[in-house]
């Protein structure tokens, strides 16, 4: 989930830090709507105090799923809670992260901000409060996902972002192309995915659909290279990535990424991959039997398409593939500037309960609360890889890489599907941004990050 502009995160921030104030209201501040219906009504009771409090929330989840459920999360909080008021305001996705250093030089900016997990919290979270304390212990206890905003990993310690949802990176078939076409099954390695592409491409259906995103504009290398390491190395391997014990010249790499270049020499991905806009259309409009995209979509594909989508596994595997990248990719943080923390830690501690977690399965997300099942068709078989097909659950690879790394694969790697750079000149650059690393961001572990 990590972008091109994080290289621009301190670009102007002291300029910003002079205008924060008024960010804070920039955007469209999104109406709370009553509370989702069927709601469960295990959240904690209203709130005795009778101070009356605004906390500001900003978020650049744009639109789709993810933002629809936000603002009903706040007016089921609200309802119980009517002496805080929450305003949800949407900052541009290009500047978000800008602002939100701005804000931390400034001291004026929002309560709750919406972060992404893994390292880049621990990269910013000089500005974020550890909820330890704030939110009571039994509370976290209810929620999955909060090891990967903790230092070292260890959600006990120091979680710094209540998740939002549970996210996948993970594939979508269209079942009644498989069908025109004679293909019983979704494919499980690189030879049965050139095989189901050869029969697609004969009938005229492009194999897998590529785009840019919808929120940032431009093409993301992230889904398919997650895959493709997962594909050659088990999790416990993937550390060398981070670490340099495994180079990004490895033939193993090279390997994977000649695979995935081959299919769009062969046709089988559309020829404007990395511009192509609104590539969920054609998936929908049956034109594309495959997409790999963020769970967040499930609702949107099984709302067009019923029971004629299903999830796979990206096959970038020699034997069948048997990970699947699953992680808390994003939540809600409190800032460590905030004058409201403890009505703050009230919401994200709303957040924990049945019912916060039932709004956001309504949403078509797969909730992050303990004990609360997904409701998306889809969603439910996504679990279903890790609970009853025992799939290995890895990271989502541009979370645990250092942000100036992921960077540099989100600008080469793309010219490497359509071949403007050849693999060798793309994994020697890579080779070279980690050497350019600081000492501090070449661990041996994960864990083992320092914050700059």
């Amino acid at each position: 989930m990590r972008r091109k502009e994080l290289t621009r995160l301190c670009v102007g921030v002291v300029a910003l830090a002079t205008v924060v104030a008024a960010c804070g209201s920039a955007g469209t501040p999104s109406a709370s709507p009553g509370p989702s219906a069927g709601a469960s009504s295990t959240s904690p009771g209203p709130s005795t105090d009778s101070a009356k409090v605004t906390l500001t929330l900003w978020q650049n989840l744009g639109q789709g799923n993810q933002a629809d459920v936000v603002p009903k999360l706040i007016a089921a909080f609200e309802k119980t809670h009517p002496n805080i008021t929450i305003n949800n305001v949407q900052q541009p996705r290009s500047q978000y992260f800008a602002l939100l250093s701005a804000a931390a030089i400034s001291q004026t900016g929002p309560d709750l901000v919406n972060m992404w997990t893994g390292l880049f919290t621990m990269q910013y979270r000089s500005y974020l409060e550890n909820l330890k304390g704030l939110v009571p212990s039994a509370d976290l206890a209810n929620v999955t996902g909060l090891e990967w905003s903790s230092v070292g990993f260890n959600s006990p310690d120091s979680p710094y972002v209540m998740p939002l949802q549970v996210q996948y990176y993970i594939g979508f078939y269209n079942k009644k192309l498989f069908q025109q076409v004679g293909i019983a099954a979704p494919p499980t390695t690189w030879s049965e995915l050139q095989s189901d592409c050869q029969k697609l491409e004969a009938a005229t259906i492009t194999c897998i659909q590529m785009g840019t995103q919808n929120l940032t504009g431009e093409f993301s290398p992230w889904y398919d290279l997650s895959y493709l390491m997962a594909g050659a190395f088990a999790p416990d391997k993937w550390q060398g990535l981070y670490s340099g014990q495994i180079p990004w010249t490895d033939p193993a790499v090279q390997s994977q990424l000649d695979k995935w270049h081959q299919l769009y020499v062969d046709g089988y991905v559309n020829k404007d991959a990395l511009t192509a806009t609104n590539a969920m259309n054609p998936f929908i409009n049956g034109k594309a039997a495959m997409i790999i995209k963020v769970n967040n979509d499930a609702g949107p594909f099984h709302d067009a398409l019923g029971s004629d989508v299903g999830v796979f596994v990206p096959p970038y595997s020699d034997t069948p593939m048997k990970g699947v990248v699953q992680f808390a990719g994003n939540g809600f943080a409190i800032t460590s500037y905030s004058p409201n923390k403890a009505a703050a830690a009230q919401f994200l501690q709303f957040m924990t309960t049945q019912e916060a977690g039932q709004i956001v399965a309504d949403g078509g997300l797969i909730p992050a609360v303990k004990g609360v099942a997904a409701t998306n068709p889809l969603a439910k078989d996504m679990l279903s890889l890790v609970t009853d097909q025992g799939f290995t659950v890895y990271p989502m690879l541009d979370n645990v890489l250092a942000t100036p790394f992921v960077d540099a694969g989100t600008t080469v790697l793309p010219s490497v599907l359509v071949g403007n750079t050849s693999v060798k000149d793309a994994t020697n650059s890579l080779a070279q941004t980690w050497q350019q690393l600081p000492a501090s961001e070449r661990t041996s572990s994960w864990a083992d990050y320092q914050v700059p």
